[in-house]
């Protein structure tokens, strides 16, 4: 074993809280001088201390660590069994730290999973949009699904116009030009699975816009009519 393996699972049990008030103590007072031993804690303390908010405190039984060290005991004599058992000693202290970390990070990973699976997802509320000349001026409502990038278009107080269309249109600087939505004609509610192509944020920051077209729309892909209507999707909190 190397000097940077005890000094790493030295660093393991003063964070686990496994040395006894003697050693913790000791080890407090080096950690002030060395560098290294230093680090470590700090690592170790990164990487377990997320988990002590998930993990309730297990004690193993009382006995167990001593009952391992009487049999120890018992099986070595003299002064090479002196040698030997201090090996054995070390290398007990890196198994227990090693299976008590393990077991904490086995805990937690079981805690998080069970949470993740039982967690309902969180459903994200509608944006909507009013469409209008002015502020007392409402023409559209349009309300988007954002999940499942589903539109709906409600009329509010657009007037029909003999011979002309009202084309939707979606604007965003990172499209290349404005994109149709199609024809709003109808004087009822329509629901349309229009919005697929684009990207959540393209349709969060974009502005909905209406112009007024030939009937049946425009024929150029692109607005002919002037913008009668606008406005920008926000949040219904639902």
């Amino acid at each position: 074993m190397t000097e940077d393996d005890d000094i790493d699972a030295l660093a393991a049990e003063y964070v686990l809280g496994t040395l006894d008030v003697a050693e913790r103590t000791s080890v407090s007072a080096r950690r002030i001088r060395e560098r290294a031993l230093d680090a470590a804690i700090v690592e170790w303390e990164r990487r377990l201390a997320p988990l002590s908010e998930l993990v309730a405190n297990v004690a193993p039984p009382a006995t167990a660590f001593a009952e391992i060290e009487n049999r120890i005991d018992q099986q070595t004599n003299g002064a090479a069994g002196s040698s030997t058992i201090v090996t054995l000693r070390r290398q007990l202290k890196v198994w227990r730290a090693t299976a008590i970390a393990v077991s904490a990070i086995a805990a937690g990973l079981a805690v998080i999973v069970g949470t993740m699976e039982l967690q309902p997802k969180v459903k994200q509320p509608n944006l909507v949009a009013v469409l209008q000349k002015d502020a007392a001026s409402p023409a559209f409502l349009v309300t988007v699904n954002i999940e499942d990038r589903v539109m709906t278009v409600k009329p509010v107080a657009a007037e029909p116009i003999p011979g002309k269309s009202y084309e939707l249109w979606l604007v965003q600087d990172s499209l290349s030009g404005p994109k149709s939505l199609g024809v709003i004609d109808e004087p009822q509610t329509v629901s349309r699975p229009t919005l697929a192509a684009f990207k959540r944020d393209v349709i969060e920051s974009a502005t909905f816009a209406v112009s007024l077209e030939p009937e049946g729309g425009s024929t150029t892909g692109a607005p002919t009519g002037p913008v009668v209507f606008a406005g920008k999707l926000i949040p219904t909190g639902r």
